[in-house]
């Protein structure tokens, strides 16, 4: 009775308050993994340098550095690390965001769709921050970067993104349902990706049997079709870069209709039982 009424907003002031609310939830998203955003970010770096160091020393030790392209070995590993690892933390991001039971929800303006948004960006800013981070001390450290076309390169970066938080979304919708189930489907859609990312080779020198074996995956598209942007000599002809768009529209409409109906059903009263 004593609250004052709230006027309406017009389109465009309730777009800034919405985008307001999302700057806000980013931030919130990009420090839950450390109050220091600085640390967070650190620990980001230090997780891609483990892996492309492990990678080459894996590589050196087998003896496959000849199999990879010819160029700048340490790019070779990196083009197909840098999208592994965002594929791979947007769909955690995504798929572990605020659900519509979440205590985040009590608070009138925020929303599950605000809520998966400010997930998908966060985890975008600090993969992009990350590898602008590991490129300029490469090429600032090491040796002059000699990338043929850096932006179409980066464009498969973002498909890589979108397909990950794609399937993120329809994790989410299904999590509430059977939490344990999608757990470990995650876990092992995430190592199975080690290899079906197509990151440890390249498609071009697959035969046509192991070949049917990774092109379902849109991120061995994506992998592809970025060394072929990164690498004056190497052209892509088993992967294309509208696969995984297609793909990653479909699993956004099946997230949403999924996530609909589970906002509409979900109960804090479902956990209490497991």
């Amino acid at each position: 009775m004593f609250q004052s009424t709230r006027k309406p907003k017009g389109s465009f002031a309730s777009a800034i308050a919405m985008a307001e609310l999302v700057y806000h939830s980013i931030v919130r998203s990009v420090r839950k993994q450390h109050n220091n955003a600085f640390v967070a970010i650190f620990i980001n770096v230090s997780q891609a340098m483990m892996f492309v160091a492990a990678f080459f020393i894996m590589f050196s030790i087998l003896g496959m550095r000849s199999a990879a392209l010819r160029g700048d070995f340490l790019l070779y590993i990196m083009s197909g690390i840098f999208l592994y690892l965002t594929h791979t933390k947007s769909l955690g991001a995504v798929a572990g965001s605020e659900g519509p039971a979440s205590a985040m929800m009590q608070h009138a303006p925020m929303t599950t769709i605000i809520s998966i948004t400010s997930a998908a960006l966060g985890s975008l800013y600090i993969q992009s921050l990350s590898l602008f981070l590991i490129l300029f001390g490469y090429h600032v450290g090491y040796k002059p970067l000699d990338i043929e076309q850096p932006a179409a390169a980066y464009g498969m970066l973002l498909i890589a993104w979108f397909t990950g938080c794609a399937l993120g979304l329809v994790v989410l919708a299904v999590k509430p349902w059977f939490p344990a189930v999608t757990g470990v489907l995650m876990t092992v859609y995430q190592r199975a990706n080690m290899i079906a990312s197509g990151k440890m080779f390249v498609a071009n020198t697959l035969p046509g049997f192991m070949l049917a074996m990774f092109d379902w995956n849109p991120l061995f598209h994506c992998i592809d079709q970025a060394r072929g942007y990164v690498f004056i000599n190497y052209y892509p002809r088993y992967s294309s870069w509208e696969y995984p768009i297609w793909v990653g529209m479909v699993l956004v409409m099946i997230g949403l209709m999924g996530e609909f109906y589970t906002r509409k059903h979900a109960s804090l009263s479902w956990n209490a039982r497991r």
